[in-house]
Order: structure tokens, then sequence, then C-alpha cells
């Protein structure tokens, strides 16, 4: 039986400071064909070579990566500071519409890290550069040293709202995760209903209002480990049905708040 087809989106790095080329870490891929079910397809995102309406004809679903480079902050509405990083005009170019094309077409999504801020911004919300200077916040920032397993461990509690969407999907109101990430969201956009958060409030989880499709996002890094992680698996169990639903032609029953 022929996979769905699950779009991940690339981030723009350069090989040896000279080479460019967009990819996407094995570990997405790994979580999308193991987990999830479905073939994994690089998207570069750059409107010179692809558009939204070419890519949701391709794909049944699409995966929001994580990536170094942050959304402009022009998008929500800011002047770009030193504090705001490095950008990617072009993937923020496809991206964010591509967010409410999939929330108008109902076509599933699920946003990690970058991807969790790209969909608050494509839904008019705004982001802060530097959460770890907001007063009572910790720094959510990934540890500058150590293997790879040290610095994705998990290392601090997400709540969710009880009964919510992800206390359902994941059979808790409470469970650990990473946390690889120095921005985070100041005011959601609309429709986006946080429904999860780490012990200093920032937000950590979120999904569409109203959305007909599959709309779930998060701050964390669930594809580290996916197979074995308890909070990962069912995440990417449940995306992968999703697109499996809309490739077979139906829009995925919508994960909702009981």
């Amino acid at each position: 039986m022929t996979r769905p087809v699950v779009g991940i989106i690339a981030n723009q790095y350069q090989i040896d400071n000279r080479y460019p080329t967009h990819a996407g870490g094995t570990i997405n891929s790994s979580a999308m064909a193991d987990v999830a079910g479905c073939l994994p397809l690089i998207i570069p995102a750059d409107p010179r070579y692809v558009s939204v309406a070419e890519l949701m004809d391709v794909c049944d679903g699409f995966l929001l990566t994580g990536g170094r480079p942050n959304v402009h902050p022009e998008e929500y509405g800011e002047e770009p500071t030193e504090a705001h990083g490095a950008f990617d005009r072009a993937r923020d170019a496809i991206t964010l519409p591509l967010v409410r094309a999939c929330l108008e077409r109902g076509q599933p999504f699920l946003g990690i890290c970058r991807g969790f801020q790209e969909v608050n911004v494509a839904m008019g919300g705004t982001l802060h550069p530097e959460i770890r200077d907001l007063p009572g916040r910790d720094n959510h920032r990934m540890p500058p040293e150590g293997t790879m397993d040290e610095q994705f461990a998990l290392r601090h509690k997400v709540r969710f709202t009880p009964g919510g969407v992800f206390h359902r999907l994941m059979g808790a109101e409470e469970v650990m995760t990473n946390t690889l990430h120095g921005q985070g969201i100041v005011r959601p956009g609309h429709g986006v209903v946080i429904d999860g958060w780490a012990h200093d409030d920032t937000p950590e989880a979120l999904y569409l209002d109203g959305a007909r499709g599959f709309t779930l996002a998060v701050q964390w890094h669930p594809e580290y480990n996916a197979t074995n992680d308890p909070v990962s698996r069912p995440l990417f169990t449940a995306f992968g049905d999703a697109v499996r639903a809309w490739a077979a032609g139906q829009v995925a029953p919508v994960l909702r708040s009981a």
C-alpha cells in the first residue's frame, strides 16, 4: 500500500560555509516514516522553487520543522533587533500562507518549535525574541555543550488543559519534554488555543479552534527519540492517522476539547 506523503519543511544551510543547501534533520524523516507511517519528502521552502498550491497538491500533510532562523518580526508588525537572531524570509514566504491554506482546506499539519511559532504568526499572533528575559521565565534554550542525548534530554514538565486536546491525546495532564528554543509566544493569534504550558507559563502546545483538520503544534522537539518516547509517539501516530485519512479523501475527526 502506498504511504501518504508528508512534506517536511527544510531549512537553508551552507555546507563548508560556501555551498548552499536545503536540508531536514533525519530525526524528522525517521519520525514520519517509523512512527507516523508516512513517506517523508523534503521540501525546499523557497517561493523561487515551489508554490503553496503545488505543495498542497503533491503532499497529503506537512511537518513544520524546527530551525535556527526565526520568523522575521516584520511578519507580526515589529522591527528586527539583534535579539531576534537570524532569519529565513524565503521560508516565511512559504510556511505562513501554507498554514492558512491548510486551515482553510482542512489539510493536516504538525508544527514543531519554529513551526509552532509559525502557526501563531500565520494567525496574527506575536513572539518575544528572548523569553528568558521576561520576568519569571526560565532559559529554554538548548544547552550549548554536550552530546545529542544530553542536549535533547527531558528538562521540564508541560501541563495540559484538563480534558483538553493534548490531555486526551497523551492520556496525562502533565508530561516531561525537552526544550531547545529561545523565542516564544506573547500574544496568541486568531483561533490559536494554547493547550499546554511549561512550569513558568511559557506556551508549549496549541491547536487552531474551529479547524476542520489536524492543526496541532508543540514548542518542544518530539522528533527526537520519537519511536520510544511516550509523549512523542502518540503525537506522531495521531498525525499519521490524520494524513492517511486525508489521502483517502476524508477529513480526519478533529481533536477537540472535551
